[in-house]
């Protein structure tokens, strides 16, 4: 069983900065995925970024405004976010990708003048 703790969310202005964290516990491999989803009301989960100890990947909608990175020993996931937009304003959610998909409960990013 894999437990994961977001934090990091808050209201922001545009162009401002925020950095999410998530915290996991559990069996966690550092072969395996974790990353950030994101949600918009009335959209659907979209993928931000992942990370393992192979590969990082990036929506195009984030490409150069956010970097992810990974603490294996602490078993932490980081999202920094910069240049941030309205259109980012989302729940985001941190998720951990074994056989099945772990997700966190998710923290409110709120871009607004």
């Amino acid at each position: 069983q894999v437990q994961l703790v977001e934090s990091g969310g808050d209201l922001v202005q545009p162009g401002g900065s925020l950095r999410l964290s998530c915290a996991a516990s559990g069996r966690i491999f550092n072969n395996e995925f974790m990353g950030w989803y994101r949600q918009a009301p009335g959209k659907q989960r979209d993928m931000v970024a992942q990370i393992n100890s192979i590969a990082t990947n990036y929506a195009d909608f984030v490409k150069g405004r956010f970097t992810i990175s990974r603490d294996y020993a602490k078993n932490m996931v980081y999202l920094q976010m910069n240049s941030l937009k309205p259109e980012d304003t989302a729940v985001y959610f941190c998720y951990y990708a074994s056989v099945i998909y772990y997700w966190g409960q998710g923290t409110q990013v709120t871009v607004s003048p």
